[in-house]
């Protein structure tokens, strides 16, 4: 999807960061700016925050100003750039103009994208999916989304809200409650609140069954303290971990049987466990997988958290290019 021209702003508004950088045809970024993101003021707030982050970035970029500017957002995006849906981690989003308040204060030709379709662009242009025709990029957080790239394109599909793998179900019958209000959704399995709920979960129920180590760790909700709890052999932390890498692969396994891409990639915050989540990942994803989807390469992002910056810039050169 990259193309040859200018270097391009990108935008990540998320529920909790916004970050901005200047990116080139290749990829590079330059320096960064970020803030937090304001959400309990309402989305005007969020609109100036992200704006005066995109505006540090451009000014701290040593090289040419930016021919154009993409935003990748949480939320469903519709056609002209506004939100047409979104979660309580973005309060009263849906109905803003994402588009057109970019466009006013920049002066620039403005694309708007879901963050995770973003990423997905982002991955297909120059990171773990580049090369391939077919992917599937599902972003493990906060919350779990995807991105699906058919014939080297990204298909956001009718409405725009393409993608939503966080509310497929697992195969369990546990009753834990989505977000979203459904049961045994991905989302309340592998998401990375869902591993600190499972963690402290199984936490108490060792408690209840056997004697407190004086020895064990105060519990945590902080998934880097569970990873690296894991990481040192806790059994409790390597059980929540091991359950949502299985869950996930059970759902990316049905998923490739469906689509048979090339290529998935896990990206997100929780793809930082990619050593703990690989293994019960991918030996769930080769049971649920059919023989010929099975075959598909499942792998994790190789732009870490700037795949969303670096696909809304890529996607937005591409349709500048195109207007042109």
């Amino acid at each position: 999807m990259t193309a040859p021209g200018g270097a391009t702003l990108g935008v990540d508004i998320g529920g909790t960061k916004i970050v901005a950088a200047v990116v080139a045809p290749n990829g590079t970024t330059g320096p960064q700016a970020r803030s937090a993101t304001p959400a309990a003021e309402g989305p005007q707030a969020v609109l100036h925050a992200a704006i005066g982050v995109a505006r540090e970035a451009v000014a701290r970029s040593d090289g040419p100003p930016p021919s154009a500017c993409g935003v990748g957002t949480a939320g469903t995006v519709d056609a002209a750039g506004a939100i047409s849906y979104a979660t309580d981690s973005l309060p009263g989003w849906a109905g803003t103009d994402v588009a057109a308040a970019f466009s006013d204060a920049l002066d620039l030709p403005v694309t708007v994208l879901n963050d995770v379709h973003a990423a997905a662009v982002g991955e297909f242009s120059c990171g773990a999916a580049r090369g391939y025709a077919d992917a599937l990029v599902v972003c493990v957080g906060t919350g779990i989304g995807g991105g699906l790239i058919c014939g080297g394109r990204l298909r956001p599909g009718r409405t725009g809200g393409a993608g939503g793998v966080g509310h497929l179900p697992v195969p369990s019958r546990e009753g834990r409650r989505c977000g979203c209000g459904g049961l045994d959704h991905l989302e309340a399995h592998a998401s990375g609140p869902a591993i600190a709920a499972s963690y402290l979960r199984l936490a108490g129920h060792a408690a209840a069954v056997g004697p407190a180590d004086a020895a064990s760790p105060a519990r945590t909700t902080d998934l880097p303290e569970i990873a690296a709890l894991a990481r040192v052999g806790d059994p409790i932390a390597r059980l929540a971990i091991r359950q949502a890498g299985e869950a996930l692969g059970a759902v990316l396994g049905d998923l490739a049987n469906v689509l048979d891409p090339d290529v998935i990639v896990i990206g997100g915050g929780v793809a930082a466990l990619a050593d703990l989540l690989a293994e019960p990942a991918c030996r769930v994803f080769q049971v649920r997988a059919l023989p010929g989807p099975a075959t598909c390469q499942l792998t994790f992002s190789s732009l870490g958290p700037l795949a969303v910056v670096i696909g809304a810039a890529s996607a937005a050169t591409v349709v500048s290019l195109r207007s042109q």
